[in-house]
This record gives C-alpha cells, sequence and structure tokens, in this order.
C-alpha cells in the first residue's frame, strides 16, 4: 500500500508560497499592514555600482518616499558590504534592518554582533519587529512627502496610531 507523507508547512515555507523569502518577511508585513501601510514588498528597484560593475538591489519593504525597511536572518559579509554601498550610493534612502536576532555574532569567532556593527555603521536597526517609533516616522514622511495611495492601505492619513504586534519584547 503506497502511503502519502504530508509535509509540515512551516512559517518559512507558508512565506515562500506567498512570495516571501522568509518568515520574519511575512512577519514584518503583517506588522506594516496592521499599521494602515502598504508593505510594497520588493516594488522597487535600486542600481548600485559595486566597484566597476552594476547590479541592483531591491529593498525588502519600501514603505515611504525615503523610508526602507530590509529583513534579516543570516546577514554575510557580502551582504553587509553591498548595504554599505547602497547606502553611500543612496543618501535619500534611510535603510533600516530588522533581523531575527540582532544579537547573531556576524561571523563564526567574532564578538560583533549584527547589532553592534549597525552601531559602528550608523544603521538603523530592530529585533523581529518595526519599533513604533519607526512607524511614526514613516507616517510623519508620507505625510510630508509621499503619495498617500501609494503607501497606505486605505489611501488617507487618518489614524496615525500605531498597532503594536501582540507578543513584542
Amino acid at each position: 500500500m503506497v502511503r502519502f507523507r504530508s509535509e509540515k508547512i512551516t512559517i518559512d515555507s507558508n512565506g515562500i508560497k506567498h512570495g516571501y523569502r522568509s518568515g520574519l518577511e511575512n512577519d514584518v508585513m503583517e506588522d506594516i499592514e496592521n499599521n494602515e501601510l502598504e508593505p510594497n514588498y520588493e516594488m522597487t528597484k535600486l542600481e548600485y555600482i559595486q566597484p566597476e560593475t552594476k547590479h541592483i538591489y531591491t529593498p525588502d519593504f519600501h514603505v515611504s518616499p525615503h523610508i526602507v525597511i530590509e529583513t534579516k536572518g543570516r546577514w554575510v559579509v557580502e551582504d553587509r558590504m553591498k548595504m554599505l554601498l547602497v547606502i553611500e550610493q543612496h543618501p535619500e534612502l534611510d535603510i533600516r534592518m530588522v533581523f531575527y536576532n540582532a544579537n547573531q555574532k556576524i561571523k563564526k569567532g567574532s564578538k560583533t554582533t549584527y547589532a553592534m556593527w549597525c552601531d559602528k555603521h550608523n544603521i538603523k536597526w530592530a529585533n523581529k519587529y518595526i519599533p513604533d517609533e519607526w512607524y511614526v516616522d514613516i507616517y510623519d514622511d508620507i505625510a510630508k512627502n509621499g503619495n498617500v495611495q501609494e503607501y497606505l492601505k486605505k489611501g488617507e492619513l487618518t489614524d496615525m496610531g500605531c498597532k503594536s504586534k501582540k507578543g513584542r519584547k
């Protein structure tokens, strides 16, 4: 008799099914939507030059005209260097990082964590969730500079209150 094995659907596989590469991206997308914003997931393509070669960087969430949120589980040296190049070449953007584990070491044996590396390079970062203060910045940026319809789910800036994700630590 042939038996079929049902595969367990994980948060990561469910996120990938819906176009996200990780469960963290899916969680951040839900958090953004709960705050009445359009996630604009990987909607923007930014050119950047890696010495002598042109590349394209696709931010995870372009949530307002000048604020981009990038989510990372594993953050390898190539991605860290790419982020520095993009930040340098796009000073008009405020690129912020949300890590699955901000206390993860940048490499085996290192004392430096992702959070420490960001602090050293003046990059705003958060652990697992977008802080409420960032939503205030996002709403302010949209109100001052944005095409409201492009960034807000309902197309209007009515409720500026942040809806905190349950279980935040």
